[in-house]
């Protein structure tokens, strides 16, 4: 479904928050089918507002939700504010405080390697904070759904046609480390945690967005965009979110054998 200025204008009537707003911008960044838009109330505040199909609703309450639960965890991230059905035009809509800034894989790298590693710890101390949240009862173990997977893809490998060189040599390796797994927390997984999810102002972090992708397990698995996208942008910063999440000291071993793990 398309949404543009013009679904603006027919929803914000049914919506007594935003009914009157001062201006509005519409945000055609990022992969969501969502329309979002930011607008400036006609008290002067500004909120983020995202209609959606009235079929996404459930999912869409999730990560309210969800939202909910990062303000209690006291987390750098967007209020939840509403969310509502409007029936009668098959949509949803959701309104959460807006956090002003830029967008922290185009910033970063334009500051000094210091202020990058000072945003990197910043980072790090805000993903403590989220992967606080226990996984639910029904949610199965780390181990139970990482071995389904890699039991699901390596028979996928096998019967595929293709062979890699040293394949078993990793195979092997995969199974020989497999048990570290066992017993891992089952925490709020972001899920999509790196640079381009980070909004930043006035050389500081200001909070963490996109929540929608959330998933459960262990923590350490949210390190993995550093490895395959923030290393690339920013070193120092990587460096930063890896001791500010460790309390400003250097991981132990074990976390680089899980990291090196789950990179496989």
């Amino acid at each position: 479904m398309a949404f543009h200025q013009n679904t603006l204008e027919q929803i914000s009537q049914v919506i007594p928050m935003i009914q009157g707003y001062l201006e509005a911008r519409y945000i055609a960044k990022g992969y969501s089918s969502d329309g979002k838009f930011v607008v400036r109330c006609s008290n002067g505040s500004l909120v983020l507002l995202k209609i959606f199909s009235l079929q996404d609703y459930a999912s869409k309450l999730q990560e309210f939700q969800t939202l909910q639960q990062m303000e209690a965890l006291e987390v750098r991230c967007s209020r939840p504010i509403e969310i509502r059905e409007i029936s009668d035009q098959a949509l949803g809509y959701m309104i959460v405080s807006y956090i002003e800034g830029e967008d922290g894989e185009e910033v970063v790298p334009t500051l000094s390697e210091e202020l990058q590693y000072q945003i990197g710890l910043q980072a790090g101390q805000e993903l403590l904070k989220i992967t606080q949240m226990q996984a639910p009862p029904s949610i199965p173990s780390w181990y139970d759904r990482k071995l389904r997977k890699h039991q699901r893809y390596v028979e996928q490998y096998r019967n595929c046609g293709y062979r890699l060189q040293n394949d078993e040599k990793v195979l092997a390796f995969i199974d020989k480390h497999i048990h570290l797994m066992i017993d891992r927390p089952n925490r709020f997984q972001h899920d999509d945690y790196h640079l381009g999810n980070l909004i930043i102002r006035d050389q500081q972090l200001q909070g963490v967005i996109d929540f929608n992708a959330f998933d459960w397990g262990d923590p350490i698995h949210e390190f993995v965009k550093i490895g395959i996208f923030c290393s690339e942008t920013s070193v120092p910063f990587s460096i930063g979110q890896i001791r500010g999440y460790h309390d400003g000291e250097e991981p132990d071993e074990l976390f680089w054998k899980l990291y090196d793990y789950i990179l496989r």
